[in-house]
């Protein structure tokens, strides 16, 4: 059997290249060793399936415990239309188990049991499962996304708590820890009874434990991942400086990083002779990822689609260079946070996209809204990639904004539109990547990069052929403040090694001149 890079369902160690979140998993052990119950709630593809699969196989090398995994996901919708059929499910469920691991004892218990119908009868059964096991059962429920949205969801987990209470108090025997799986947080429930009802909060699971382990791959375990990879297939690669650059892209979100390595190994390597990995490999396969419709992505923008707000916020983020505080309490932060779309800048306190494929798609998203509804549109006509392309392969930079620069001299000169705030922070950013995206379509991208600067700033960083562009998007307003951000692109430049950086510069003067000028290596583009 050979190994592969997995982005499908359960990683297996045996059959797949993985990381190793054994360290992860140990202090997931902790909390139940502790009797906790909680919950991993995390974004789609995130390894919460795998990571029940890692629970479960470490409680079997353990003789105290006996680990019941089971899933909603196969619950059909007709096993919520009353407590007399859900019940009766979860039984066969947990009686499968016991089958399966030739639990005999057990499996007889809930065989004499089966024909239960309440709630007070699952109350007393699961005690006197627990009386009759010397063992302690841990129960582990994966995607209960499924059945949230119902209030019989809510009466199981008014069981499971209530009996948790007791035991707390010396009054009851119920499972050692209960773990729930999925993407919402059953904690903070919102939950619809009836059609013409209002959502509430109502969640009986007040009782979780704080569940704070990162789940995403930090630098170190890609580079594990791939040492385990190049030495298996003989490969030739620098591991280090590969699951570095990895990182920087994709934030060590589980499976854009599999994505990636699993895209190279088998799109890029058998079309060269020589069995060697580069860093513009990377660059390469996102380049094709970010125009792929994977079900990764079409959940994220259906997740932006579906909530106005959300949209709206998103919108500000990517094309207007808006700074939101990252406060988790507030409803649209919390979800888009927990579908893995934004998370937090731990040095700015600010909301941030949550890694740079994700800002390279959901721009991309945008801009093709904005070439379908907008009036004010730059033709992609007037962007010909060849032009722009050195006969090295190289990008010209300079001449693509000189020609920007022209262009919105010829369609905007004699528009009030230029002399507004609003223009630079809705239209301009957009209208830039509008006239970029065909230039660098197939070879390069762009995302905003984050800064830690009070200054109102729009920083593109355009990545083409191995090289970085770094381009302020900024309004004239006198030359204090213009001489205060010459100092922190400098300062940004230093940090990222850069020789050379851009300004496009919008003065709302009504008699500007649209000139270029250079100054301390920042090429300046007047508009």
């Amino acid at each position: 059997m050979k190994k592969y890079f997995n982005i499908t369902g359960i990683c297996i160690s045996q059959k797949h290249f993985v990381v190793d979140t054994s360290a992860k998993i140990e202090k997931m052990l902790e909390l139940i060793d502790d009797q906790k119950y909680f919950t991993i709630n995390r974004p789609r593809q995130f390894g919460k399936t795998t990571t029940f699969l890692n629970i479960e196989n470490k409680l079997r090398q353990r003789e105290d415990y006996i680990c019941l995994s089971i899933s909603f996901e196969g619950m059909g919708v007709e096993s919520y239309n009353g407590a007399e059929l859900f019940i009766p499910h979860f039984l066969k469920l947990l009686h499968k188990i016991f089958v399966f691991n030739k639990l005999t004892l057990y499996a007889e218990f809930i065989f004499k049991n089966k024909n239960i119908f309440t709630w007070q009868e699952l109350d007393d059964l699961i005690t006197n499962l627990c009386l009759l096991s010397d063992k302690k059962l841990v129960l582990l429920i994966d995607e209960v996304d499924k059945s949230m949205n119902n209030q019989l969801f809510l009466d199981f987990l008014g069981i499971l708590r209530n009996k948790y209470l007791l035991r707390e108090a010396s009054k009851d025997v119920t499972f050692h820890s209960v773990i729930l799986a999925g993407v919402h947080d059953v904690k903070t429930l919102k939950l619809k009874i009836s059609p013409n009802s209002e959502s509430k909060y109502n969640s009986p699971w007040n009782i979780a434990a704080e569940f704070e382990i990162d789940l995403s791959f930090t630098p170190h375990e890609i580079q594990e991942m791939l040492t385990d990879y190049k030495n298996y297939k003989n490969i030739d690669l620098n591991a280090e400086e590969i699951s570095t650059r990895i990182y920087y892209y994709t934030s060590g979100y589980p499976f854009l990083v599999s994505k990636i390595c699993k895209d190279i190994d088998e799109k890029i390597l058998p079309k060269r002779e020589e069995k060697k990995w580069f860093v513009s490999d990377i660059e390469k396969v996102i380049k094709l990822l970010i125009q792929e419709n994977n079900t990764n992505f079409e959940s994220l923008i259906k997740n932006i689609e579906n909530n106005e707000i959300l949209y709206k916020m998103m919108q500000n983020i990517i094309l207007g260079g808006k700074n939101y505080n990252f406060v988790i309490s507030e409803p649209t932060i919390s979800m888009a946070y927990m579908y893995g779309i934004i998370d937090k800048n731990h040095e700015t306190g600010k909301i941030k996209i949550h890694n740079k494929i994700y800002e390279e798609y959901i721009t991309d998203y945008y801009i093709a809204k904005y070439e379908l509804y907008n009036d004010h549109k730059i033709s992609n006509t007037e962007a010909v990639q060849s032009t722009y392309i050195t006969d090295t392969g190289k990008l010209d930079f300079d001449k693509v904004l000189l020609k920007f620069q022209e262009v919105i001299k010829e369609k905007y000169s004699k528009s009030d539109v230029l002399k507004s705030d609003e223009f630079l922070e809705k239209d301009l950013r957009l209208l830039f990547l509008v006239f970029l995206k065909p230039i660098i379509n197939g070879i390069g991208f762009s995302f905003k990069e984050v800064e830690t600067s009070e200054e109102k700033r729009l920083d593109i960083v355009v990545i083409f052929a191995d090289e970085k562009f770094i381009t302020e998007l900024k309004i004239w307003r006198g030359q204090e403040y213009h001489q205060q951000g010459i100092l922190r692109l400098k300062d940004y430049m230093r940090r990222e090694n850069a020789n050379k950086s851009y300004m496009l510069i919008m003065d709302k003067n009504r008699h500007k001149q649209f000139t270029t000028t250079t100054e301390n290596e920042i090429k300046m583009i007047w508009i």
